[in-house]
């Protein structure tokens, strides 16, 4: 069975108010139409990310994996000193398996991974999950040393957010050099965030392979499903900002294409993913 590992579920404002300091107003992406999707390709468990624009109010994910039952698993924000042992224990009860800290998003101006890591990794150290971090390149770079003593298991988003470094760049090899930790995991996933284009279906052949080479057994693939605008397009609370006019099924088949080998695809996709998430 095979693993979407990063996908978003937003219901109707009404019932699930977004934040207000958010920089645009995401439309609704309900579970049954990603598991139409995902069907397609083979696709029938999901891990539902908490975004950005929900703060901590994690109902929306929460009730997206009680919908997917022993399909679904969850990453969610929490305040680390403000969320009770018996709120844990609901979340886990329900499909959570880690944290995530957002520094990619336009809201977290401001914000210092070594300001927040240790408190969350100390939540997901207690509750046996990881910390799932999505950070531009720069910033992990500047905290590599912190990632690399984790005491939990460390999600990366996104391919690192590499802009346009390469991967045999210095940059680049420190990335890949985290990367090698035993509990550094990467998610390759939304290939449009990085430096092909906004609408880009296609992985960089070159990052893949180098970082399949440098954790084969540490990578899952997400398809960032419903494909958030770009940063640039956002246009304010008011505004609902269409998402990205992508095609599900052409971003897996492009991602298998890419692969230096057909049969890592169930690896990543499937293997992997069933272990780290406990499916």
């Amino acid at each position: 069975m095979r693993c979407d590992s990063h996908v978003h579920i937003v219901g109707p404002t009404g019932r699930y108010p977004q934040v207000p300091e958010r920089t645009f107003t995401a439309g609704i992406a309900p579970v049954e139409t990603l598991q139409k999707l995902g069907a397609a390709r083979g696709i029938t468990r999901f891990v539902v990310v908490q975004p950005s624009f929900y703060g901590c109010d994690n109902s929306a994910t929460l009730e997206a994996l009680d919908a997917l039952g022993g399909n679904g698993r969850g990453v969610v924000v929490i305040e680390p000193a403000a969320t009770s042992a018996a709120t844990l224990a609901d979340y886990d009860r329900r499909g959570v398996r880690g944290l995530r800290i957002n520094l990619y998003s336009p809201l977290a101006a401001g914000r210092r991974l070594a300001d927040e890591f240790t408190a969350t990794a100390d939540v997901a150290r207690r509750m046996n999950w990881h910390v799932q971090v999505i950070a531009p390149l720069p910033v992990l770079l500047a905290n590599d040393d912190l990632l690399a003593r984790s005491p939990v298991p460390v999600v990366i988003d996104h391919y690192g957010v590499y802009g346009g470094t390469r991967p045999e760049s210095a940059e680049g090899e420190r990335l890949l050099e985290l990367m090698r930790r035993p509990h550094i995991w990467m998610k390759l996933s939304a290939p449009y965030r990085l430096a092909d284009g906004p609408l880009s279906t296609r992985p960089d052949r070159a990052w893949l392979a180098a970082m399949l080479m440098a954790a084969p057994n540490r990578c899952v693939w997400g398809s960032d499903w419903p494909h958030p605008p770009a940063h640039e397009d956002h246009k304010g609370p008011a505004v609902e900002v269409p998402y990205r006019k992508l095609s599900y099924e052409r971003l897996v088949d492009d991602f298998i294409a890419a692969l230096p080998a057909p049969e890592l695809a169930d690896r990543i996709m499937r293997d992997n993913a069933a272990l780290f998430y406990d499916f």
